[in-house]
C-alpha cells in the first residue's frame, strides 16, 4: 500500500496552495464508489481545483445504524450483543477522472454487517480488516478502450458491493461470506460497446500475497439486460488465517454467474455461485470442500422517495469431513456438510442527500455440527435481526 500512496501524498503536498479552490460541481453523479439504486446519489457531487492535480471531486457519507438480534453469538470484544447503536459509516472520497494518471482514495471508519456472522462493531472493524484507508488507487487510461489500475481495489467478485451504502440492502449476504471483498493489486480494464471485461493479479482476501487471479466479463443484451460471468482463484497455497483473511477462503476458486435486468424503477438480479477448497494438508487443509449457492436481489423504487429492497438466497456446502484422528473438518459455514437459507427485506425513505431506511432479515442453517451456529453455545439453528440505518451521503 504504501508504494502506491507516498508518491500521491506528496503530490497532493505540493499543490497545497491551490488544493482548496472551488470550482464548478459535476452536473451529474460520480460513478465511484458504485451507491446503492435505493440510497440517494449526489447530483452535485463537489470538486476542488487542485492545482497539478487537476479537479479533485469529493464525496462522502456519514451513516449511523442499529441493530437488534436474537441469539447472539459468543464474540468477545467485537460488540456482538443482542442490541447495540454503531457508526456504519464516517467515509470521505477523493478523486480525479481526467489527465493520464488519476487516483481514487476513500478514507474513514466504517462497519460491515454480514448474515451469518458475528457483528463486529466500527472501532474494532479498521484494525481487523481494510485498515482506515480501505480503498486507494492509482488509475492510468490506454487509450480509448483500455484502463490499468493498482493499489488496494474492490473485488471483481460477486454481485453485492462491500460498504452498507453501496448496496439495497444493509447487511451483506450468506453467499458474500465467502468472497473477497477489498484486495491489493493490478487490474487490467476494456470497455467497448456492448462489452466489459477486467482481470487482475491480487492477494485475495487480503493476505498480501499477490497469488490470485480475478476475471470478470460482461455483456449488455440489450439496453435493460446483462449477463456477467467472474471466475477468481489462487494459483498457490498459503497458510495465512486473519478475520479478513480466512485460510480455506483464501485458497479456493470462487465462478459467478450473474443476470441483470433494469427497468426504470424496477431492478432483478439473480445469481448462481460455486467455490471449490482444495485439500492442502501443509497448511492444514486436511479435506476438501466445496459450496453452491443460488441468491435473487431485487429493487422496486415506489416514488423519489420509497424504495424496497429485497434478497433471498441459498448456500450448500459439501465435502469438508474426516475418517482420521489427524485430520481437521474443513468447515465453510456451521460445520462440514451445512447449508443455510436468508430473506433479507430492506424498505427506505430518501430525501435529498438523507436517508433512513429499516431491515428485517432471517437466516436458517441446515444441518451442520452442534455448536457451529447460532446462540452462545452455538445450538441455535436460526437467527433474526432488525436494524435501522439512517444518514446523509454528499
Amino acid at each position: 500500500m504504501t508504494l502506491y500512496v507516498k508518491p500521491l501524498l506528496r503530490a497532493i503536498q505540493a499543490s497545497l496552495a491551490t488544493l482548496f479552490v472551488t470550482t464548478p460541481a459535476l452536473a451529474e453523479p460520480l460513478s465511484v464508489p458504485a451507491i446503492a439504486s435505493t440510497l440517494p446519489s449526489n447530483p452535485n457531487p463537489y470538486a476542488l481545483d487542485a492545482g497539478p492535480l487537476g479537479k479533485v471531486h469529493v464525496s462522502g457519507q456519514l451513516t449511523g445504524l442499529g441493530i437488534w438480534q436474537n441469539h447472539v453469538v459468543d464474540a468477545p470484544g467485537n460488540g456482538n450483543e443482542s442490541s447495540r447503536a454503531d457508526l456504519s459509516n464516517a467515509q470521505i472520497e477523493l478523486q480525479t477522472s481526467e489527465g493520464p494518471l488519476q487516483f481514487y482514495l476513500q478514507a474513514g471508519a466504517y462497519a460491515l454487517p454480514s448474515l451469518g456472522s458475528a457483528y463486529m462493531k466500527s472501532s474494532k472493524a479498521a484494525d481487523e480488516l481494510y485498515s482506515n484507508l480501505p480503498v486507494a488507487y492509482l488509475k492510468a487510461p490506454l487509450g480509448e478502450r483500455f484502463s490499468i489500475m493498482a493499489g488496494a481495489l474492490p473485488t471483481l467478485i460477486g454481485a453485492e458491493s462491500t460498504f452498507t451504502f453501496q448496496n439495497i440492502n444493509i447487511q451483506r449476504g450468506l453467499l458474500w461470506n465467502q468472497e473477497p471483498a477489498i484486495s491489493r493489486g493490478l487490474q487490467l480494464n476494456y470497455a467497448h460497446e456492448l462489452v466489459s471485461a477486467s482481470v487482475s493479479v491480487n492477494d485475495g482476501f487480503y493476505s498480501g500475497k499477490y497469488n490470485w487471479v480475478s476475471g470478470s466479463l460482461a455483456y449488455a443484451l440489450d439496453a435493460q439486460n446483462t449477463l456477467t460471468v467472474i471466475g477468481a482463484g489462487n494459483f498457490s497455497s498459503n497458510d495465512k488465517s486473519t478475520v479478513a483473511t480466512p485460510t480455506a477462503q483464501n485458497n479456493s476458486q470462487v465462478y459467478n454467474l450473474i443476470y441483470t435486468h433494469s427497468d426504470g424503477d424496477f431492478s432483478l438480479s439473480p445469481y448462481l455461485q460455486y467455490t471449490r477448497i482444495e485439500r492442502q494438508r501443509d497448511i492444514g487443509i486436511d479435506a476438501a470442500a466445496e459450496s453452491y449457492g443460488a441468491a435473487v436481489l431485487g429493487k422496486y423504487s415506489f416514488d423519489e422517495h420509497w424504495a424496497l429492497g429485497l434478497r433471498a438466497e441459498y448456500i450448500d456446502s459439501q465435502g469438508g469431513t474426516c475418517a482420521q484422528d489427524d485430520c481437521a473438518p474443513t468447515n465453510l459455514l456451521y460445520g462440514p456438510g451445512s447449508g443455510a437459507w436468508s430473506l433479507t427485506a430492506t424498505p427506505t425513505y430518501r430525501s435529498g442527500t438523507f436517508f433512513a431506511r429499516g431491515e428485517l432479515a432471517y437466516v436458517k442453517t441446515l444441518g451442520g455440527d452442534d455448536g457451529a451456529a447460532f446462540g452462545g453455545r452455538g445450538e441455535q439453528k436460526d437467527q433474526v435481526r432488525a436494524l435501522v440505518e439512517t444518514g446523509v451521503m454528499f
